[in-house]
């Protein structure tokens, strides 16, 4: 997420930090550069400029000039900007009225509106306990109402029986009827979507809006598209006046022009974002938590968040408690590597942690990939119990055996042997008081998987 402007940010800051005192002409030069890692990153040029213009008269301040450490105190001043582009907080869906509150989707065909009202839909179930009911108005994308059907059921999500042939005005007056018999509080409309606005489009959101008095209309945005989901939305404001905005395929935004530029230039928050293919891939967007990514600082926070919402407790205090003892099997490495899966894997993980650009390089420098996760759960599985719990004791013909079973060949049983050595040498240390230095967790991170 945001890689490419957060290692140039990072570049620009390294050497405003190396310099003990910083004149003006070298703050200008580095919001020259500033200036221009926002437009590579395709964020709007006004909010580029609004951007610099904001900073510069706090950046070549004598309080800056004079300060003891002048790049900190410039890497603060754009952080704080940051934040104020991005929306300064998080603002949270809007369901206070009378039930059932209707909710709209809006948005271009392909910018995963769709997935984003199951996402939506199983978020509200999690977070608010409101029973949700999803309808699909597209009768225009051919199977647009049987995608929605079926991630309705596969999530065990309310969603309204599809009839043949029906009209999405028709359909909408039906779905107000159903909410009332079936108890659902909250239902989502899934409107249709182009492959461009046009006028047919807009004023059919505009009947069904007119029926449905939504207390929200959400534009699902795809960030990948940058500057031109920045005008869509812009265009669908002016024509339907949207409350919020959802960001797809944030994960996948190296640049993260759109999320720069969308609040500033349309004036509506940035409410969530879709980080990923599963339902529960679906985030509040904080911009304060966002700023720090891209400056690099990671986001300890979300992943603390992420963390107690994906591990199972129980386990997570099992191993703790086995860690604490100097206990260290590979049953316990297993649970470890089965509890960051389900946070989304090693760059999963990474993404989040300080200084993650990083991170990223050695792991690709390493050429590893999420594969090996999936390998040494395969190769832990294919152990007998005594080997498992002292691995010592696996010798050559053991190794044939498991590479046999795991279908993993040996020269990745002996890799796996390596990490584990490294990892448990460290769990002991930690077991044993003697303190970890500072930042070099990553480093042994990196070390046991190369």
């Amino acid at each position: 997420m945001f890689e490419n402007l957060t290692n140039k940010l990072e570049n620009i800051f390294s050497k405003l930090k190396k310099a003990p005192s910083l004149t003006e002409d070298q703050v200008d030069s580095g919001l020259k550069e500033i200036r221009q890692a926002l437009l590579e990153a395709d964020v709007a040029l006004s909010v580029a400029k609004e951007f610099i213009a904001s900073i510069k008269p706090k950046a070549i301040g004598q309080e800056i000039i004079r300060s003891t450490s002048p790049g900190q105190m410039i890497v603060k001043i754009v952080y704080d900007e940051l934040v104020n582009i991005l929306g300064t907080k998080s603002e949270e869906l809007n369901l206070k009225a009378v039930p059932p509150i209707s909710i709209l989707l809006v948005g271009l065909q392909g910018s995963g509106k769709t997935t984003s009202a199951a996402k939506l839909a199983k978020f509200i179930e999690k977070h608010f306990k409101k029973k949700v009911m999803l309808v699909s108005l597209d009768v225009y994308r051919p199977a647009a109402q049987e995608q929605l059907k079926m991630l309705a059921e596969k999530n065990s999500i309310e969603n309204l029986p599809i009839v043949e042939k029906q009209q999405p005005i028709d359909i909408t007056k039906r779905a107000l009827n159903a909410a009332n018999l079936n108890g659902s509080d909250v239902i989502i409309f899934d409107t249709a979507g182009r492959t461009q606005i046009d006028l047919p489009m807009m004023s059919e959101i505009k009947q069904v809006k007119e029926i449905t008095k939504p207390v929200e209309t959400i534009l699902v945005a795809d960030s990948l598209t940058g500057q031109i989901a920045v005008n869509v939305a812009k265009e669908f404001d002016a024509a339907v006046d949207l409350s919020s905005i959802i960001l797809t395929r944030v994960d996948g935004d190296g640049r993260g022009g759109a999320a720069l530029s969308m609040k500033q230039v349309t004036g509506k928050p940035i409410k969530y974002i879709g980080i990923g293919e599963k339902i529960s891939d679906f985030e509040l967007f904080y911009p304060d938590r966002i700023a720090n990514r891209i400056l690099g600082m990671g986001d300890v926070v979300s992943l603390v968040e992420k963390a107690s919402q994906d591990l199972d407790e129980e386990k997570i205090k099992k191993t703790e408690d086995e860690i604490k003892k100097g206990i260290f099997t590979m049953d316990t490495y297993l649970s470890q590597l089965r509890q960051m899966k389900k946070m989304g894997g090693m760059e999963g993980v990474m993404s989040l942690l300080p200084g993650a650009s990083k991170i990223k390089t050695q792991m690709d420098n390493a050429s590893i990939d999420e594969k090996m996760l999936i390998e040494n759960e395969a190769v832990i599985l294919s152990m007998t119990r005594k080997e498992k719990e002292n691995p010592k004791i696996i010798s050559g013909s053991r190794r044939k055996r498991i590479s046999k079973g795991s279908g993993v060949d040996v020269t990745k049983i002996n890799k796996l042997l390596k990490q584990f050595k490294m990892m448990s040498d460290m769990m002991k240390k930690m077991s044993q008081g003697k303190k970890i230095p500072s930042g070099a967790i990553p480093d042994e991170i990196m070390k046991q998987l190369k």
